[in-house]
């Protein structure tokens, strides 16, 4: 039969419906949308904006940064009288309004030891007469010499910089010096934490690959009803908080704790080892609170996997193990990637049991994060830090997609 072409008015109404049916697709993954926008991207995107915006001091002391920023820092000479006049009334409108102290917090980032003189000197200004701030000259070098050091302006006039990669170079062990020229510093921190952090969630990867592997091919090979019974077991630490899942190998691994105590009472050990706080109970803790995330994706592609395979294998006159390395192994490869991938991202990251457990010795970077943002109110390096630690992710992650992705998966 011929083909009636569609009238105009037939192709308006389908046009119609097929818009209608992408609104109705579009409401339904509206909240999911809006979830991940709340919960994802406009965290993240404070976090980058946070790393390298920093208005605080140019908001505090706008006149002097202005003038400082046409001070050249690199000679020899102090800023001029009018930039320091300038600061100083600046500086007592602060101590008015009890703002001194949130510059001299954000100044002494850049230069330690300047928060005391910053406060002091406020408090001082505050109590002198008008008549006395009015005459001009340098007050400031009498009511500290330290004022005449040229490395306290610098700092100033650093810290008073809007868009600025210092927090990035601090999170690198980077600075720069007199001239800009970007330089190491003589204290590696920064760097030691992440290659710390990365040997700590790679050995937690291999101990989950090596304990979970053969619980996953048992469970995987079982009878149905014991394999549903193990299985209970693996979910069974979701349903436990992480925090009495952490306690609980603090009691375990802690001096007079459960391990020491068995130990001592086999006689295998004279006096305590010290297991707790060090970087062996986190690597312990977080291996029994991750196994889980290994388990699970190997149990469910070996539960896929026909035994066929290597019992075709072995009738065939290979041996057991070579058969199994060569044909059961390459199958299971989705899930173990899939596994070591999660373990290794969600470990890189992990906060609660390094603080608990880990003490000094094995804390990560996430740790150090959390302690800029809580305790020393340096948002700002805690974003850069974070967000190199983000960088990092994505690294691993097309490096595990470029060796080991779906596409790159090989059988037999």
């Amino acid at each position: 039969m011929p083909h009636t072409p569609l009238t105009s008015e037939e192709i308006r109404e389908g046009r119609h419906k097929l818009r209608r049916k992408r609104r109705i697709a579009f409401l339904f993954v509206a909240p999911l949308l809006l979830f991940i926008f709340i919960a994802f991207i406009a965290p993240i995107g404070t976090m980058l904006y946070r790393s390298f915006y920093h208005p605080i001091v140019s908001q505090l002391i706008p006149q002097t940064i202005e003038k400082l920023s046409h001070w050249d820092e690199t000679g020899s000479n102090r800023p001029p009288t009018d930039t320091v006049r300038t600061f100083t009334f600046e500086l007592v409108g602060l101590a008015k309004e009890r703002r001194s102290g949130k510059l001299a917090e954000e100044v002494n980032r850049f230069r330690p030891g300047t928060s005391s003189l910053i406060k002091s000197t406020a408090r001082k200004l505050k109590r002198m007469q008008p008549a006395i701030l009015e005459k001009k000259g340098n007050i400031l070098s009498g009511i500290d010499p330290q004022w005449d050091e040229i490395q306290l302006w610098r700092a100033i006039k650093k810290s008073g910089v809007i868009v600025t990669d210092t927090f990035y170079l601090t999170a690198l062990d980077l600075t720069r010096g007199a001239s800009g020229e970007i330089q190491g510093r003589e204290t590696k921190v920064y760097i030691k934490l992440y290659l710390k952090s990365l040997k700590i969630a790679l050995y937690i990867t291999l101990l989950t690959a090596l304990i979970g592997f053969p619980l996953s091919y048992y469970l995987a090979t079982a009878p149905t009803r014991i394999a549903n019974i193990l299985l209970v077991f693996v979910l069974l630490p979701f349903w436990t908080s992480l925090l009495v899942r952490t306690t609980a190998w603090i009691a375990l691994l802690q001096t007079n704790g459960v391990v020491n105590s068995t130990l001592e009472f086999l006689h295998l050990i004279d006096q305590p080892i010290e297991m707790l706080y060090t970087q062996f109970s986190t690597i312990i803790a977080m291996t029994h609170i991750l196994l889980p995330f290994m388990v699970l994706p190997l149990y469910s592609v070996m539960k896929g996997i026909d035994p066929s395979y290597l019992r075709a294998a072995l009738s065939l006159g290979a041996k057991p193990l070579p058969a199994f390395i060569r044909i059961y192994l390459p199958m299971t490869t989705p899930g173990l990637a899939a596994g070591a991938l999660l373990v290794f991202i969600i470990s890189i990251g992990y906060y609660i049991t390094p603080a608990l457990v880990g003490g000094t010795e094995g804390q990560m970077i996430s740790n150090i994060i959390a302690f800029h943002m809580q305790s020393s109110n340096n948002w700002e390096l805690a974003a850069a830090l974070g967000s190199l630690l983000l960088f990092l992710i994505l690294v691993i992650y097309w490096i595990y997609d470029r060796m080991v992705g779906v596409s790159n998966i090989k059988f037999g």
